[in-house]
């Protein structure tokens, strides 16, 4: 399926500003090989990280909220406002955008869902996700088991009555859980008691340590950015350098243009 894409607003947010922050000037059709282009530069110049959790500082997740730290603000954030922000966008461009509450499998202490992910629907439909950390970071076709090429990595399904689960394939080809979700489609607020959840939860990673991650030129190269290091990877070999504490902002700056 292939649709003009309309240019408008999303809440008081020009798209084009949206894409500007993206590096992207024009877009044709809303069809894969755009979803994958906005997929990759939005993972590119938006960084998921937890410098506002850290803080104390409050986060909501209403697509306002998201959209306008996002486009407005310059900053980054969790799942709830990266696939937030980029659920309206996909929407303002002409997709057919379904959200999703996902249960995060690499964090087994905690059972309810934690993760907003995103189905978008074209001439099949695609999982498609721009908060999930170091994952996948293309399109990953939703009704066939896989393995997929994840643009990083092989990705597959596991499919279950009702339920889907998403899959990393480690080098030994064994499949590794990431996160199941349902389908049952949800609004924003529907994630408010997981965003509460983690912001006052103790002892989670979320308001321990801070750090920051994102893609270089498209990926699938990386910088990430934690308490005591920076690691970069470049074809597939990671780097580590030393970060003293006074340090920290200065580093986070120049690579992620915040400040914590």
């Amino acid at each position: 399926m292939e649709s003009c894409v309309q240019r408008g607003r999303i809440h008081h947010v020009d798209i084009d500003a949206y894409l500007a922050l993206l590096g992207i000037e024009r877009l044709a059709t809303a069809d894969l090989a755009t979803l994958e282009l906005l997929q990759r530069a939005h993972l590119t110049a938006v960084p998921f990280e937890n410098l506002d959790v850290y803080a104390r500082r409050g986060v909501r997740t209403d697509d306002l909220w998201s959209v306008t730290k996002v486009v407005e603000q310059g900053r980054g954030g969790w799942c709830f406002e990266l696939n937030g922000a980029f659920a309206a966008l996909l929407a303002g461009l002409g997709y057919h955008v379904t959200r999703h509450a996902a249960t995060v499998l690499l964090s087994p202490s905690i059972k309810i869902p934690t993760h907003l992910t995103l189905k978008v629907d074209l001439d099949r439909p695609y999982l498609v996700d721009v908060g999930f950390g170091d994952s996948f970071i293309k399109p990953l076709p939703l009704d066939s088991v896989g393995p997929h090429d994840g643009g990083s990595g092989q990705f597959g399904f596991i499919f279950e009555d009702d339920k889907t689960t998403l899959v990393a394939f480690g080098d030994d080809g064994e499949p590794v859980p990431q996160f199941s979700f349902d389908a049952t489609a949800r609004n924003p607020a529907d994630f408010d008691e997981a965003s509460l959840l983690l912001q006052t939860q103790p002892g989670l990673q979320w308001t321990k340590t801070r750090f920051a991650t994102r893609l270089l030129d498209g990926g699938p190269d990386r910088v990430t950015l934690l308490e005591g290091r920076l690691k970069r990877r470049r074809k597939g070999e990671w780097t580590e350098t030393p970060v003293q504490d006074e340090e920290w902002g200065a580093v986070l700056d120049k690579w992620f243009g915040l400040t914590p």
